[in-house]
């Protein structure tokens, strides 16, 4: 086990490096001024202590999207609502934040439950339609989506809107509705704790619980599952509905910790963030807190990199799609594994 994980690491460590230079090549090619935005996509988000926080608040909501998608993918099945999920969760995290009397410490904690149960709930109905009528979950999921956002949006121009603020967005969350500060100038606030008490409890629910085995073992033989007693639709219904409170949370702490009031008037795309992250780190939950770390550090650098030079934040889209695109690759790096295997066998023999 460890020799494969060795190579994943490798075939990781090759496709970032290799995104990395295509990166820098366009740069070159298109900027008038590359040194300075190869610094800014290299360095800039280390260059400020403001930056640097920054970097964070952008990598607290992909974490938890990240754990949601790897969830489900340990079962070897699909979630791409985990957009749809995050804000339906933001749109119950509203709900209760502005209408739950204020009471501080009960309100934070009532407000992430609603979200887990409105992200939960969003969550459950893919589940329910595979398991009981073998519906398509990547359909079903992704067209979720869309129901969720202009659900999200119905609720909060019909009920929560603020009038006064020019444009749309909710009523201003109540101070016992923010999460604690960790810093105050530039301000942290304590959802990255969060985020990585939740990796923690992913992981040991994982590899330490009955229901993650069970997970585990529909994703990597689904008739030997079915052999052994395991209930295989019972598990598709249960970790699509888990991954979706997952995905909710995500949507209160983004709240709670950063906007203090639901503004998006489109798609945000942490839930489509949190598949890039779940591919990188093979769907393990201590990979991913690290996965999460380079995607948001390469969001940060680009946003950097736009305001301060002519090079538009877009070519680290072309970088997330070259990683993504190695890794998945089968092939690649397949040749030196089989090399390496090869002397072994000869050093063996």
């Amino acid at each position: 086990m460890y020799r494969v994980n060795l190579f994943q690491l490798l075939q990781i460590v090759s496709a970032i490096l290799i995104a990395l230079i295509i990166g820098l090549i366009i740069i070159f090619v298109v900027s008038e001024e590359p040194f300075r935005a190869a610094y800014y996509l290299l360095f800039g988000p280390l260059t400020r202590i403001h930056r640097s926080i920054e970097w964070i608040h952008m990598t607290i909501p992909i974490i938890f999207t990240g754990l949601a998608v790897s969830l489900v993918f340990q079962a070897k099945q699909f979630n791409i609502g985990a957009e749809g999920q995050f804000l339906v969760g933001a749109a119950g995290a509203t709900f209760v934040a502005l209408h739950f009397p204020p009471i501080g410490g009960l309100h934070i904690l009532i407000i992430a439950l609603a979200a887990m149960a409105g992200g939960t709930l969003w969550g459950a109905v893919p589940g329910l339609l595979k398991a009981r009528f073998a519906a398509n979950e990547l359909v079903s999921s992704l067209m979720m989506n869309f129901i969720g956002f202009f659900l999200a949006l119905y609720l909060v121009n019909h009920y929560f809107r603020d009038v006064q603020a020019g444009f749309m967005v909710s009523y201003r969350f109540p101070l016992t509705a923010w999460l604690p500060d960790l810093t105050i100038r530039p301000r942290l606030h304590s959802g990255i704790i969060l985020a990585v008490i939740a990796v923690g409890l992913i992981w040991y629910f994982l590899y330490r619980t009955k229901w993650g085995y069970e997970i585990r073992m529909v994703g990597m033989n689904l008739k030997f599952a079915e052999f052994g007693g395991i209930n295989v639709q019972r598990v598709v219904f249960y970790v699509q509905a888990l991954s979706g409170g997952v995905a909710g949370l995500a949507g209160a702490v983004e709240l709670m910790g950063v906007h203090h009031r639901f503004l998006w008037t489109s798609m945000p795309g942490l839930g489509f963030d949190g598949i890039i992250v779940a591919i990188l780190a093979r769907n393990h939950p201590l990979g991913l807190l690290f996965a999460a770390l380079f995607i948001g550090y390469l969001r940060t650098a680009a946003r950097l990199m736009e305001r301060r030079t002519d090079v538009a934040a877009e070519v680290t889209i072309i970088m997330q799609a070259v990683v993504i695109l190695l890794v998945t690759a089968e092939a690649f790096l397949q040749h030196w594994q089989r090399r390496r295997k090869e002397r072994e066998a000869l050093l063996d023999g």
